[in-house]
């Protein structure tokens, strides 16, 4: 270890000027390579035997490994004293360490330290210099990090929008150089984020499902106690008070310790700066907001295939979204109108399986999500835009599709307040298309 700890400081060359040839290199390092070998191997057998006498064959070979490091001081002499120019063409020092690096086994020197592999912050550098590609890998990798912490960090952080606001730049300088490397970290590092926002959005709203369930059940048995009782009716308010605050305590302490609990949810955003709890619906509403912000991000990137893809296998996001409180409902409501829009302005095939899954999953959500003057979700220009999108993905499907997904937004349009979407034309359609194949 001691010789390969050694081995860069002193057998380097930091003057250009002073840098041996290629020659002498090559002889150096084979010698420096064997002298350590046979060093090696001297003391290995004299470890191994245990013996106090050495025998004549460990005389030669130790008088070998002198003469061996002898050859490297003479080596180094020269190396020092011998102009470059007499000898052949000089060569850098990575050069030296390639060189030493193929040639001995286990005695490899140590990379060069990061400074050294680290060329100037100007982005063009790293561009055209085309030898640095390490570099790139680690913007990706700074990219992915700044979207991880977003997924962690509390809205209510003053950090959260410097947050937001490095990622959005790193994003659009990255597609307005316009370089396809770039646009590929751009479209890795949005992919990965979409994903994992996408799991904790449906995290947060399976959590908020479980509370609401165990307070509804805790409800139902204390209302038909009360109704048992006289002037039960007026004891139930204060009651269902007190359930609701037993559900946020059983929330809090089930299942781990109550400092664990609060460090896994500080981290996934669910504590704001004080330690003070926040509700499940709080966390998905954030976390809705920032899938939102993702998908027009990948948009922007000619990248939503990526989403389109995923979207349409979140078949248990999709349930849970049903019963999602009404601002979660109308991030995602605009999330699947923009997927399904970058389906008809997609340059390339998008598979009838990947439409027909969009369709079936999400199209419940656009009858079911509240769409009142309380929190409205689209503009009417938005919701008349989106029923022509849905209708154009429709005309694409096969008939058999078209059929099973126009047959389900019927039983959920006829069963719901909501008069959009309204499929009405495409149903059309399809009857008219269904009869013509009769009558053919």
């Amino acid at each position: 270890m001691a010789i390969r700890e050694v081995g860069v400081e002193y057998y380097g060359y930091n003057d250009n000027s002073s840098r041996p040839s290629a020659l002498l290199n090559s002889i150096f390092m084979t010698t420096v390579n064997t002298a350590a070998k046979t060093l090696v191997a001297v003391a290995s057998t004299t470890k191994a035997e245990h013996v106090d006498k050495w025998r004549p064959a460990d005389h030669v070979r130790f008088i070998l490994m002198l003469m061996t490091w002898f050859a490297v001081w003479v080596l180094r002499v020269l190396m020092d004293h011998f102009p470059c120019s007499l000898l052949g063409p000089c060569t850098s020092q990575s050069y030296l360490l390639q060189g030493y690096s193929s040639s001995v086994g286990s005695f490899d020197f140590p990379p060069l330290p990061s400074s050294a592999l680290t060329p100037s912050s100007s982005l063009d550098l790293v561009l055209h210099q085309g030898s640095d590609e390490p570099s790139l890998q680690a913007l990706g990798r700074a990219l992915t990090h700044i979207f991880a912490l977003l997924n962690e960090i509390p809205a209510s952080s003053r950090k959260y929008q410097f947050a937001v606001a490095m990622a959005d730049k790193i994003v659009d300088e990255n597609a307005r150089h316009g370089h396809a490397e770039l646009l590929q970290i751009n479209r890795e590092a949005l992919s990965s984020a979409f994903a994992r926002t996408l799991g904790l959005l449906y995290r947060s709203l399976k959590t908020s499902s479980n509370t609401q369930a165990y307070l509804d059940d805790s409800g139902a048995w204390t209302s038909r106690i009360l109704r048992l009782i006289p002037m039960g009716n007026y004891v139930a308010p204060y009651v269902n008070c007190l359930s609701v605050c037993l559900g946020t305590i059983y929330s809090t302490v089930a299942g781990h310790g109550v400092e664990k609990k609060r460090h896994r949810r500080r981290r996934y955003g669910e504590y704001g700066d004080d330690g003070t709890s926040m509700s499940s619906d709080v966390v998905a509403e954030k976390h809705a907001q920032e899938l939102l912000w993702i998908t027009n991000k990948l948009r922007m990137c000619g990248a939503s295939d990526e989403a389109v893809f995923q979207w349409s296998l979140a078949s248990s996001l999709a349930s849970l979204s049903l019963t999602a409180s009404p601002r979660v409902q109308g991030s995602i409501l605009k999330i699947s109108s923009i997927l399904l829009g970058e389906i008809t302005r997609a340059n390339f095939e998008i598979p009838s399986e990947i439409k027909f899954r969009v369709l079936v999953l999400w199209l419940p959500l656009f009858c079911y999500a509240d769409n009142g003057l309380a929190y409205p979700v689209l503009t009417g220009y938005e919701k008349a835009e989106t029923e022509r999108t849905i209708d154009e993905v429709i005309s694409s499907l096969p008939a058999m599709d078209q059929e099973v997904v126009l047959t389900n937004w019927l039983q959920d349009f006829s069963i719901t307040p909501s008069d959009w979407p309204n499929l009405q034309i495409s149903y059309d359609r399809w009857c008219h298309s269904t009869r013509k194949l009769i009558a053919s």
